[in-house]
């Protein structure tokens, strides 16, 4: 797909039709041409290409046409997007742009008055750059109003310049560690990201004692919630999860850029419990983040509510009701096919999970056809930590549908191209899980003796005294099921009471 298709399939009727107006006033002649190649856009016409170069003769005539329909693309959308932005930001903006407007024309009571309102606006949403604008036009124009001391502007604009200076170091700080994450997630790169949080906190002046916003929360948040990822040990940001609840527990009447932040948090929040497998109060931060969802006519709905029925789903089978946690899981897939392909991808591997708990292998197999991208693929995509675990599922059902052929071919090509990579990042438990579940695969028998049931209990006691997450502890119980001839949903929930015994 061209960049010509992919603004076109960006536009409603709506848009389309609107944009056509907009070239045919542009147009000075009638020969221009644009108007035809967009409308090949929406048919999709490729013999239009064909006659564009026997009209034109010329290529160069060709993509220039493109060039300047490209252009106008552009242009269009962008006019389009702020005349039909009804957000804060957008109000705000428009009214500066005509405060100093009024300003030339002496207008001066009501400039101020607009000053004011917006202001009031971008206070409440905390946009500390707007606020900057709004002062500085405040001051320029504070000769038109002696009455208000220029002293008390300035005042406001030294303070809020301080908040706009620390969200700016925070900001690069998160986009620095952002980059890094997803060099990590989808190239491999191997970073001691402990040291470079502290490297980069430290760099850029970042307080965690500095007053909180729900953006800076959520930048805080977002980066503790990958770097317990990273480290499968959640416990690690616990004094975050902490200050984040006090935080928005004072808040009320959310704004609309809040509510989008909001969202975010509760989500962090309810991840955080769940992966510690604190089910209860991640269902009670669940809840939170679905009432959350319907404000505002639902307008974050589709962006966010894979995400919580994932986690509902995770919450509901480890509180022992799988078939609801597996109806959750089915419905969300079948009810939002055009979500995100992440968020649905998150959603299929947990419900394959799900089936081979419940020994349901064909239903699995069937949900496993349907993840079909290469390695490569799910690794741009999806990131590393989450195409190992789908590789490991798979072997696993392999195995569990006793097609040992295949069990065995996807170890050795697992092993041969994440062995490296596992071994430099310090996941030699992931090659020794491989390894168990290799040597039952070649000979089914040894889980009958003795010495191969202490080496997996000894690996399993070794497991729980690391860092603990329970989707590492769900591909413990698959192999512990084996060794004590249980289900592996009994073994799941059992290992549970131990795995988190504070819970």
């Amino acid at each position: 797909m061209n960049a010509l298709e992919e603004i076109s399939n960006m536009m409603n009727d709506a848009d389309k039709k609107a944009f056509i107006q907009y070239l045919s006033k542009k147009n000075k002649r009638k020969d221009t041409g644009n108007i035809e190649l967009f409308n090949s856009l929406k048919t999709d016409d490729i013999k239009f290409n064909k006659k564009i170069l026997e009209d034109k003769k010329t290529t160069d005539a060709y993509h220039a046409l493109r060039k300047r329909l490209y252009d106008n693309m552009i242009n269009f959308m962008a006019n389009r997007s702020f005349e039909n932005d009804s957000s804060e930001e957008n109000t705000i903006l428009r009214f500066i742009v005509v405060s100093r407007l009024f300003f030339e024309h002496k207008l001066i009571k009501t400039a101020f008055k607009c000053l004011a309102k917006a202001e009031d606006i971008a206070l409440s949403i905390e946009h500390f750059s707007l606020l900057n604008e709004i002062y500085l036009t405040q001051i320029q124009f504070a000769h038109f109003n002696l009455s208000e001391p220029i002293e008390k502007i300035i005042e406001k604009f030294k303070a809020n310049k301080k908040q706009l200076e620390y969200e700016e170091q925070l900001n690069l700080g998160y986009a620095i560690l952002r980059r890094e994450l997803a060099a990590i997630y989808h190239e491999g790169r191997i970073v001691d990201f402990q040291a470079l949080i502290k490297n980069t906190i430290e760099t850029h002046g970042i307080s965690l004692k500095q007053g909180l916003t729900f953006k800076s929360l959520y930048q805080i948040l977002f980066i503790a919630n990958e770097y317990a990822s990273i480290n499968n040990n959640y416990s690690l940001i616990q004094p975050f999860v902490v200050k984040s609840y006090r935080f928005i527990s004072k808040k009320t009447d959310l704004t609309d850029r809040h509510l989008y932040y909001h969202i975010y948090i509760l989500y962090f929040i309810a991840n955080f419990y769940f992966r510690n497998g604190q089910f209860t109060k991640s269902l009670n931060y669940l809840e939170l983040m679905f009432t959350e969802l319907q404000k505002q006519s639902g307008k974050y709905y589709q962006r966010f509510c894979l995400r919580y029925y994932l986690l509902l789903a995770f919450n509901e089978n480890y509180l022992g009701n799988p078939q609801k946690a597996i109806e959750i899981a089915e419905k969300s897939l079948s009810s939002n096919k055009k979500a995100d392909p992440n968020d649905s991808n998150d959603i299929r591997l947990m419900l394959i999970v799900f089936y081979i708990q419940q020994n349901a292998g064909r239903n699995a197999v069937k949900e496993m056809a349907k993840l079909n991208h290469t390695d490569s693929w799910y690794e741009k995509k999806m990131g590393m930590d989450w195409t190992i675990k789908k590789h490991v599922v798979e072997i696993l059902l392999h195995t569990q549908q006793e097609n040992i052929e295949l069990a065995l071919s996807r170890i050795k090509s697992f092993k041969r191209r994440y062995r490296k990579y596992l071994l430099t990042v310090n996941e030699e438990r992931v090659i020794q899980y491989l390894l168990f579940v290799e040597q039952y695969v070649m000979k089914p028998e040894i889980i009958q003796t003795q010495k191969f049931q202490n080496a997996i209990e000894d690996f399993i006691i070794t497991a729980q005294n690391g860092p603990k997450d329970i989707l590492i502890m769900s591909f413990l119980s698959w192999l512990l099921a084996k060794v004590r001839r249980k289900t592996i949903y009994e073994t799941t929930l059992n290992l549970l009471t131990t795995y988190f015994p504070a819970n």
